[in-house]
């Protein structure tokens, strides 16, 4: 049965999982592994990997991940959406600070002379 998210899917996205999925086929290949192997370091059937290939949107980011490791990319999750890259999320940080601070209010019995 097909997921909903194949509906959905912008087709920028899915062009995108299509050649993802590709390109773990063509590694896996230079990498001279079958996909027996593949499925025994993952832990996954060869079914899933067969999605995997295939660029399927419902496989776990887990198994995405872990294969990308099993293969010798690192953890390119890591820094995927690191905060520090987050250009667009920096400028609406910036454009949402206060025009101005204004000190902190004092109460009475705050502070003071003694």
């Amino acid at each position: 049965m097909r997921s909903e998210i194949h509906d959905i899917l912008p087709p920028q996205v899915r062009n995108s999982l299509d050649k993802f999925g590709s390109d773990l086929s063509v590694a896996r290949r230079k990498r001279r592994l079958t996909v027996a192997m593949m499925c025994e370091r993952l832990g996954v059937s060869k079914s899933t990997w067969q999605r995997m290939e295939k660029g399927d949107p419902t496989v776990s980011m887990g198994a995405y991940a872990q294969t990308l490791f099993v293969l010798g990319f690192g953890v390119p999750f890591a820094e995927l959406v690191d905060q520090r890259h987050d250009e667009q999320g920096l400028m609406l940080e910036v454009e949402r600070l206060p025009k101005r601070v204004a000190s902190p209010r004092r109460t009475p019995g705050q502070g003071g002379a003694v």
